[in-house]
Parts: C-alpha cells; sequence; structure tokens
C-alpha cells in the first residue's frame, strides 16, 4: 500500500477544483478539499511532457506525513520540467506545509 488512494474520475477532480483551497509555488499547484474519511485520496494533473513519475515518488515517500481525510491534486507547472528530486520534494512539502496538513 502507498498510503493514499488514487483520484480517477474527472468529477473528482472538478470537485477538488471548485470546492477545495490552491495554493501554488514555482513549480506545483495544489488543491486541498477536507473527504470527512480518513483516506488520503491523490490526483496528479501534469503534462507527458514534464511526466508525474518524481511527483508521484515524493508523495509516496511522504504520505506517512500527511494528515489522512484530505483530497489532494498536484498539478505540474511547466516550469517543473528537468527539475531533479530533491526540487519537486520541496515544493511539494512546502505546499502541504501551507496547508498545514504536513504532519511533521
Amino acid at each position: 500500500m502507498n498510503g493514499y488512494e488514487s483520484l480517477k474520475s474527472n468529477m473528482n477532480f472538478q470537485n477538488v477544483y471548485k470546492n477545495g483551497v490552491s495554493y501554488a509555488n514555482k513549480y506545483l499547484v495544489m488543491y486541498v478539499l477536507e473527504n470527512r474519511t480518513d483516506n488520503l485520496r491523490l490526483g496528479i494533473s501534469v503534462s507527458k511532457k514534464v511526466g508525474n513519475s518524481i511527483i508521484r515518488e515524493s508523495v509516496r515517500l511522504n504520505s506517512g506525513s500527511i494528515l489522512k481525510g484530505y483530497d489532494i491534486v498536484i498539478i505540474a507547472r511547466a516550469n517543473l520540467k528537468g527539475k531533479n528530486y530533491a526540487d519537486t520534494e520541496s515544493a511539494l512539502l512546502h505546499l502541504l506545509r501551507l496547508h498545514k496538513i504536513l504532519s511533521i
């Protein structure tokens, strides 16, 4: 188990966009919405040019520190392309702290 479930349907993504709160930095945009469950659900929206494997890995390695009960949509900005894991993880942790859903 990777510590979170995937948001799959467009309806779920649209719900988070419409009703969630967003913060952004130079590499990522993050929408967060309470889901009233004990689960963390995650969706990643990224162009094929940027690729989402680094974002997914960063979330997976930090999922134990992310508070449960939220739907999160992460959108990669174009300038994330070519950035390394450390830059991606730093951007992710920064947004999780802004949303106050990081438990460390």
